[in-house]
Formats: C-alpha cells, sequence, structure tokens
C-alpha cells in the first residue's frame, strides 16, 4: 500500500449549497442524511440522477455495516482470514488506510466494535429513535489498530484481525460523493455538485461564480435567525469540502451523551473544543478526514491545518470562530 499524505486544496470550501436559478437541483436522502445534487445542464440531470443512485447503492451494498447482506459485513465474518474482495471494497478500505496513515492514526477503520460497544450498533435513523434501557452501560474498546489490516489491491484480497471490526464511515460517504461527482462530470460534461450530508465534491465546469454555497451553521437555522446570526457563505471552484461536528449524531447511553467521531485510542466519543470542523481540500475523502481528524485533535487542530495549508473554519463550543490563513474571505 503506498501511502499519502492529506493533499493540498484545489478551491475554496463549502457545506450546504445556495444554488443559482440557472442550477437544476435534486434533493434526496442517502446513508441515513440528506443529499443535493446540483448539475449546470437541464440535458445532464436524467443521466446525473442514474448514476448517482447507482454509485450509492453500489457504496451501501458494500460498505454497510448496517446490512447482513453487505460484503463488508461477509469480510467481518470472516476476521483472520485472508478474503477475495471486489474492486470497490478494495478501494474504499485503501482509502481508510490511507486516511488513517495520513492522521497518524486519528482516523482509524477498525473501530467497528468500539462503537457498537458505546451504542452505535445500527442505522443512526434507528438509533435516534431507540431509548435504551438506564442501566445500560458504556463499555469502550479501542480501535484494533489499521495496522493490522493486510490488503492486497492487485490480489484484490483483505485480512483483518481475528475480533476486528470495520468501520467506513468516516471515509465511504465522501468517497461516494468523489465517485459520483467525477463520474457525472465525465458522462455528461456538465458541471455538478455532489452533496451527502455535508460532504461535498465538485467536478466539471462551475458555474461562472463558483459553486455559492452556505457554510453550516453552528445553531440551527430557527435559532441563527432569532439571534440575527448571518449565514456564512464562500465560493467552491473545485474539489471537495467536509463539515465534521460533535454536535449532530448525538445519543445517550448509561447517562453518557456521545456522538460518532471516535478517538480511537479509548474507544469513546472525542472530547473536543469543537462543535464543528469545515475543511476544503482536493478531494471531498481529504477533506473529511481532515475534518474528522480535526474534531479528534482538538485544540491542536489549527496549527495541523496551518502546516498543511488546507483552508479551515473551526467552531468552538462556546460559538468562537477560529480560521486558518487560507480560509477565504467570506461572501
Amino acid at each position: 500500500m503506498t501511502v499519502v499524505a492529506i493533499t493540498g486544496p484545489a478551491s475554496t470550501p463549502i457545506t450546504s449549497i445556495r444554488s443559482a436559478p440557472d442550477l437544476i437541483r435534486t434533493s434526496f436522502t442517502a446513508f441515513g442524511t440528506f443529499g443535493v445534487l446540483l448539475v449546470t445542464k437541464q440535458s445532464a440531470v436524467p443521466w446525473a440522477r442514474a448514476i448517482l443512485a447507482s454509485e450509492l447503492r453500489a457504496i451501501d451494498r458494500t460498505c454497510s455495516r448496517f446490512r447482513p447482506d453487505s460484503e463488508l459485513v461477509r469480510l467481518t465474518e470472516a476476521a483472520g482470514r485472508s478474503q477475495p474482495v471486489s474492486p470497490l471494497l478494495a478501494e474504499a478500505i485503501a482509502v481508510a488506510l490511507r486516511a488513517a496513515a495520513a492522521t497518524d492514526g486519528d482516523v482509524d477503520p477498525t473501530c467497528g466494535l468500539s462503537l457498537i460497544r458505546i451504542g452505535y450498533d445500527r442505522d443512526f435513523s434507528e438509533l435516534a429513535s431507540c431509548q435504551p434501557a438506564p442501566a445500560a452501560a458504556v463499555r469502550p474498546v479501542p480501535a484494533t489498530g489499521w495496522q493490522h489490516v493486510d490488503l492486497d489491491q492487485d490480489r484484490l484480497t483483505v485480512r483483518i484481525p481475528a475480533g476486528a471490526q470495520l468501520d467506513l464511515g468516516a471515509t465511504a460517504k465522501a468517497l461516494a460523493a468523489d465517485r459520483a461527482a467525477q463520474a457525472i462530470a465525465a458522462a455528461t460534461d456538465a458541471g455538478v455538485l455532489v452533496n451527502l450530508g455535508g460532504d461535498i465534491a465538485v467536478a466539471g465546469p462551475p458555474p461562472a461564480i463558483g459553486w455559492r454555497v452556505e457554510v453550516a451553521r453552528e445553531v440551527s437555522p430557527a435559532d441563527a435567525d432569532a439571534t440575527g446570526q448571518q449565514p456564512v457563505v464562500v465560493a467552491l471552484w473545485d474539489g471537495g469540502l467536509a463539515t465534521s461536528g460533535t454536535c449532530s449524531r448525538v445519543w445517550r447511553r448509561g447517562g453518557q451523551l456521545l456522538h460518532h467521531i471516535l478517538d480511537p485510542r479509548t474507544g469513546l466519543s472525542a472530547d473536543s473544543c469543537w462543535a464543528t470542523v469545515s475543511v476544503a481540500a482536493a478531494s471531498c475523502v481529504d477533506a473529511n478526514t481532515a475534518s474528522t481528524a480535526a474534531v479528534i485533535r482538538s485544540d491542536a487542530a489549527p496549527s495541523w491545518l496551518e502546516t498543511l495549508g488546507l483552508p479551515a473554519r473551526l467552531v468552538g463550543a462556546d460559538g468562537a470562530v477560529i480560521t486558518t490563513s487560507e480560509w477565504p474571505d467570506e461572501l
């Protein structure tokens, strides 16, 4: 496996889209979250929707840990033995291992059992509606360690340690956004933006003024309107952006308030000073990797992002905002 560092930005970042009148918008749900597809040509819409649906189905059938028939679940059942895998699962695991290497293990795909132990054992829409018994205790277990995953991309085989469980959620959604945007642009020659719950990828010719989008607010739109908080809008021309945070995908277990971004060293939800972190990079996968790691790194994140030269906007739990020097002027 070739280890590649997180690549720098090709442009400026975004999280939710403000579509111009000449853009064709499709809204949908996927992976338990919202989705938006924008294209610059009306003629591209049927192809774009079909390609997007195909990519999302493929990622779900391959990488979901909540589908008993997924390829990832079958791989987990065979833990301890080398198994043949599809090119897509090999790619998804390679992306996850690259993210782990680039973040010194902060974003670790071997945290599947860790997530189960703290209660994230089903699709989040089910988890949010489920009220566990008050006695349900949190019994954390650290991640197994990404270095122990043996991937051979040439032979398309993978071996994960006995007892380990992979979770590709930190990177697979971003990979789906990248793959879909690139495939749509190649097939239609249109500009395209794919937003999967804040994981955003763009490809093809952008609109004349760029993709104008609103960065995720730290409070709900209703609260923002009540307090007069103005939205933050920036322009994106290419590449990708992701926003990670500790305020979404939250649940209670054993009296503890938990969220889905784990510190793989403890197996518990990361204790971070950031409510949200938005990062732009040359791809959505790289942006997601950096934003997730920034949440885990807490107060060490700004200097780390500066060193990488990545545009970022970090919002503290108290609402204070810090941006890296590469963050663009807000519109």
